[in-house]
Order: C-alpha cells, then sequence, then structure tokens
C-alpha cells in the first residue's frame, strides 16, 4: 500500500473511532430518559412492550462501526477500539464522580440534588454498561470473524446480521439484569425492557446492512482491496 493511502487509511480508523466512543459514553449519560417506540398499544408480559431508555439510540451505531473495523482493519484493530472504549468509559466515571462531589452555589442553574438525580445514577450504569459492553463486543467480534473466515468473505450480511443479533441479546440481558441487580431500574421492568430492547436492535441491524454493504464497497473501491482482504495500517 502506497504511504499516502496508508494515511488516508489511519486517518479513517480514527475517525470511526471518535464516532464509536462518543456513540458508546453518550448512550451512558443519557440513559435515564425513556420513550415509547410504536404506534400501537402492545403489552407482553403484563409490560408494555417498546419502552426504552434514549441510551439505546445510539448504541447499535457501535455494533456497526466495530463490524466495519472488522472487514476492513481486521479483528485486532476492532478489539483495539473496543478496548479503548473501555477506558473512555472509565474515565467518564471518574470524571462524574468529581463533578458529583463538588457542591453547587445558590445561583447554580442545575443544583446539586437535579444534578445527582440526573447522574448520580451513571456511575452504576456506566459500569454494569461495561461488564455488558465489554462482553458483548468481544462476542460479536468472535462471531463476525468466525463467519468471515467459514464464508471466506462472502455473505456479508450473514456474518453482519448473525454477529450482532447474538451479542446484542448478550448485551441487552445482561446490562438490564445488573441494572435491577442494582436497584437502578425495577425487576417488574426486566422483561419488557429485555424484549423489547433486543427487538429494536434487531431492526435497527437489519436496517444498518445496507449502510455496512455501502462502507465496505467505498473501501474497497478508495483502496482496491479484494474480497476477504483487510488494510494493514501498522
Amino acid at each position: 500500500m502506497k504511504k499516502q493511502d496508508k494515511l488516508l487509511a489511519q486517518k479513517i480508523y480514527l475517525i470511526l473511532g471518535s464516532l464509536f466512543i462518543t456513540s458508546l459514553v453518550v448512550s451512558n449519560l443519557i440513559f435515564q430518559k425513556f420513550f415509547y417506540w410504536h404506534p400501537f398499544e402492545i403489552n407482553i408480559f403484563g409490560e408494555r412492550l417498546f419502552e426504552l431508555s434514549v441510551g439505546i439510540l445510539p448504541y447499535p451505531i457501535t455494533f456497526l462501526i466495530t463490524d466495519l473495523i472488522s472487514e476492513i482493519y481486521g479483528k485486532k484493530r476492532a478489539n483495539a477500539i473496543v478496548t479503548v472504549g473501555i477506558f473512555a468509559s472509565i474515565f467518564s466515571i471518574l470524571i462524574i464522580y468529581v463533578a458529583n462531589l463538588v457542591p453547587a452555589i445558590d445561583a447554580s442553574p442545575v443544583n446539586d440534588a437535579l444534578f445527582t438525580t440526573v447522574f448520580g445514577s451513571t456511575v452504576i450504569a456506566v459500569f454494569a454498561s461495561m461488564l455488558s459492553y465489554l462482553f458483548a463486543q468481544y462476542v460479536d467480534i468472535h462471531i463476525y470473524h468466525f463467519w468471515k473466515q467459514l464464508t471466506k468473505g462472502k455473505m456479508l450480511w450473514l456474518r453482519n446480521n448473525f454477529s450482532t443479533f447474538f451479542s446484542q441479546f448478550l448485551d441487552t440481558f445482561t446490562i438490564i439484569l445488573l441494572l435491577c441487580l442494582s436497584n437502578v431500574l425495577m425487576w417488574d421492568q426486566f422483561l419488557g425492557l429485555l424484549i423489547s430492547g433486543f427487538i429494536f436492535k434487531v431492526v435497527i441491524a437489519i436496517i444498518d446492512t445496507p449502510f455496512l454493504y455501502l462502507g465496505v464497497y467505498l473501501f474497497r473501491k478508495r483502496f482496491n482491496l479484494k474480497i476477504n482482504e483487510e488494510i494493514n495500517i501498522d
């Protein structure tokens, strides 16, 4: 690969990494707001289906990005992004913890009580999210490359969706379980949030498949990559 192409590939990798980390950290910060995603009233196990945290909105982006990085840059680079995401989450916990300790002045638009209400559970949420995220992302990357090797780089839709479906279920189950165990969420919300979250992520995974195809197509065209060929930016 030419030096100019290698530098461009490195820049794109950094941009993708930045989008990944931003999506991850923001999803942890905004998770306490919930919304209802469905035009019809559906109940299952006594709970209204599709009541979702807004934190779920940017989260599927992380799986799309790791799949794209896995396809183009390889398993090692995808795992590196996941590891960096863990450190970013830990750093965000420290910042929130310190900010929560500092007392607000009387004239502060946001007082201590309001700040604690909004961000007080963030430390627990980020910790729970990190555990589920770490497990799910590494599983996603492992399954993705298993199918990539098995199909010899073909059938992109298969490895993208199969790896995401399985890893997203693990992620959704783990984080909701941990939040219920830590009393951030109530146990009667467990099944509704689990089913709602998983179905939503499955729908998003199906929707983002064309975008993955587009991204892979653009990379292969720009860098003259063959099927199953990866970019080495070391």
